[in-house]
């Protein structure tokens, strides 16, 4: 989940990483009234979750609280790269002296974390990378070690901090390293961290990515959740338990494992080429244990997206059996009733199979086909789909 500035900006506070006043306003008066709070000049923050906001127009400098209400006004509503801004950030201006970078973030390639350090601050760093590598510092964390006082003061002398700044920056590499650590971050990114006319290094613009698999030991992090930028039956999923991701195609896609939903995917939209471009709807995997409940929901949530022409249920029993997927169709057909209008293509395999086809035939239910292949379920459904 990655997390709006002011969020960062937040959470940074909350570790001890050092920053200056924010606030988040929805309209252009809470930006007036954050700005008169602060006092001075403040910096009107467009919050969407995409780069190049400066470059759109979505960070504009004021000079008093009338001039934040009327650049808020601006850009609240505004459009960067398709993200619409709802909401704006106040912050605190910096007489800034120097610009740097400091990042942490999961290495995967290496099974390792990872500092990004350089002197070369407030812009891409992609950019610096290429351009001028020697400015960037990349320096492998031991998840077991962490990042020590030692540590950090080692890294910051291989990025050539300058001396004046030094402590001060490997204080706060620290801090970022507890921020990552304790909030089970994959990334923590301060660009720029910059020194202030009065010798001061301050965290001037955050970014935060938490990892969703940690959920269950950060309670707290609900909070952070953007619930207007969440798909609905994403959401529905979640409650349920289930693995659903919204695509957009018109064949949705039920399966048992991750390996063979995307394997499916991959035949539909093959299979999808020879009826005008037919395409997957959605990833949705029910589990290797699923119960007849489980397929009921995950059948009811897809058959509940506008998107979706027809279905393609495509199960290899092994831990669930195809009695239990045989069962959960027609019990999910039975509940919805009336509002299930969308054909759906079965293919059993695997466990139980004779038992699981012969309650679908029994059922004979006008929306239910079976097929033998996947590849036939497959071209089937995206036939059923294109009419």
């Amino acid at each position: 989940m990655d997390l709006f500035e002011y969020q960062a900006r937040d959470l940074f506070e909350k570790h001890g990483v050092p920053v200056l006043a924010g606030a988040v306003a929805t309209t252009a008066e809470q930006a007036f009234a954050a700005a008169s709070k602060m006092g001075g000049r403040v910096v009107v923050k467009a919050q969407v979750k995409v780069g190049g906001r400066g470059k759109a127009g979505g960070v504009k400098v004021a000079e008093n609280a009338e001039e934040a209400r009327d650049k808020a006004a601006a850009i609240l509503g505004m459009d960067i790269k398709g993200h619409t801004v709802h909401q704006v950030m106040i912050a605190q201006a910096a007489p800034i002296e120097s610009e740097y970078y400091l990042a942490i973030l999961l290495d995967r390639s290496n099974r390792t974390f990872l500092v990004m350090a350089s002197v070369a601050g407030g812009m891409d760093i992609e950019e610096v990378a290429k351009t001028a590598p020697e400015k960037l510092a990349k320096v492998p964390v031991s998840a077991v070690d962490g990042i020590s006082l030692a540590k950090a003061k080692e890294i910051v002398a291989q990025a050539a901090f300058p001396a004046d700044v030094a402590d001060q920056v490997a204080d706060v590499l620290v801090k970022l390293w507890e921020t990552f650590s304790s909030e089970d971050a994959t990334l923590v990114e301060v660009n720029p961290l910059v020194k202030t006319s009065d010798g001061k290094v301050v965290a001037l613009d955050g970014k935060v990515s938490l990892d969703e698999n940690a959920e269950f030991r950060q309670p707290d992090h609900e909070a952070l959740v953007d619930h207007s930028a969440t798909n609905p039956l994403e959401a529905l999923a979640k409650e349920k338990g289930l693995n659903y991701v919204k695509l957009e195609g018109q064949v949705g896609i039920i399966g048992n494992g991750a390996g063979l939903v995307m394997s499916t995917l991959d035949v539909v939209a093959y299979a999808g080429e020879k009826f005008g471009g037919m395409r997957p709807a959605n990833f949705l995997d029910i589990g290797g244990g699923a119960s007849a409940q489980v397929m009921a929901d995950g059948l009811s949530i897809i058959l509940g997206d506008k998107d979706v022409k027809s279905v393609f249920v495509n199960v290899f029993g092994g831990i669930t059996a195809c009695d239990a997927v045989a069962n959960g169709i027609v019990a999910a057909l039975e509940t919805l009733g009336a509002t299930a209008t969308k054909p759906i293509v079965v293919r059993l395999d695997g466990n139980n199979v004779e038992e699981g086809r012969a309650i679908l035939n029994a059922a004979n239910h006008p929306l239910v086909e079976q097929l033998d292949t996947m590849d036939g379920a497959a071209s089937r459904a995206a036939e059923l789909a294109a009419k």
